[in-house]
């Protein structure tokens, strides 16, 4: 019998973690498998981590991995697929925006198609503002403009079901501003879409507020393109550019009198702004680059992990870094 690994980080989600396991159990019993759960939490400050221990103390088959502090979705996603040994995964959030119940569904589309992965494409979004539409939709597309290695599916999340010859390529890559998602599909094979609706979240807030989101887009697109920089330099020799003719302009304005260079403060203020403004885009462009590497040279782990729950012996390892 074949063995499916449901992989769920969690960050106070005590209010939908009961919900988040009936329903999760209640589906993998309906299917032929081998099945477990694996719960990360990542540093929860509620009642997510007595919860979590309560639940793996009545079911064998639900493990739990605790972070030292919160370390973010990314590292909780890995470290839950760093840790599975199942021959299939399927990673969803707690908040059951990504219904339980498709889990089947997923599998038979897998098996359909004969894939190593399937995401999950969302046909909509309950009770998301527009702001948040608009923001992801422009975020999947400009994204996908800006890498030409490889191409991301549009309108998707971690939501996905992968088979272990994908986990094993995951466990090769060391970087530690992971980009889940896109790494999933740069490893490649065959990954085919699912198309559903998602919920609505059942309790509690985003984990994912505009700042966060920002710096979660500043890493996939770091992580993923060069192109950054090519428009910064591109910007630079327009600059330039804009320099020798404003140059050439005053200079014969000067000469001929068609023009006042002596008087000119405005044009000299405005020169000076754009080739500052220049300087400090390229600049800034470059110390994020900078500063993806100075997070790699400095290969600390990605998460910490406290302690583990229903894990076997050789696993069970407490206040033991984890990569």
């Amino acid at each position: 019998m074949e063995k499916l690994s449901i992989i769920i980080p969690c960050y106070n989600e005590e209010a939908s973690l009961p919900a988040s396991y009936r329903r999760t159990r209640n589906a993998l019993d309906s299917i032929a498998y081998d099945s477990e759960i694996i719960y990360v939490n990542d540093g929860s400050r509620d009642r997510t981590r007595t919860m979590l221990d309560e639940i793996a103390a009545a079911d064998a088959q639900v493990k739990v991995i605790h972070f030292s502090r919160n370390f973010g979705h990314q590292p909780a996603v890995s470290a839950g697929i760093q840790h599975c040994d199942a021959d299939w995964a399927i990673v969803m959030d707690a908040d059951l925006q990504d219904p339980p119940e498709l889990i089947p569904d997923i599998l038979q589309h897998c098996r359909n198609e004969q894939a190593n992965s399937v995401y999950c494409v969302r046909r909509s979004r309950e009770n998301e503002s527009w702001f948040k539409r608009f923001s992801a939709k422009f975020f999947y597309r400009t994204l996908n403009r800006m890498v030409s290695e490889v191409k991301f599916p549009l309108d998707t999340g971690d939501f996905r079901l992968i088979d272990r010859k994908i986990m094993t390529e995951f466990r090769k890559l060391h970087e530690h501003g992971k980009y889940i998602r896109g790494l999933v599909s740069w490893i490649g094979f065959r990954q085919v879409p699912f198309y559903y609706e998602r919920k609505a979240r059942m309790a509690g807030e985003t984990k994912y507020p505009f700042r966060r989101m920002l710096g979660f887009a500043s890493t996939a697109l770091l992580y993923f393109s060069k192109k950054p920089l090519q428009m910064v330099m591109g910007l630079g020799f327009l600059a330039v550019l804009i320099g020798i003719f404003l140059a050439i302009w005053f200079t014969l304005g000067k000469i001929y009198g068609f023009s006042n260079a002596e008087t000119g403060w405005t044009s000299l203020i405005t020169t000076i702004t754009f080739f500052g403004g220049v300087q400090l885009l390229t600049v800034g462009v470059l110390g994020q680059y900078i500063g993806v590497l100075f997070d790699e040279i400095k290969n600390r782990p990605e998460y910490i992990i406290d302690e583990k729950r229903n894990f076997s012996d050789s696993e069970q390892k407490t206040n033991q870094i984890e990569r």
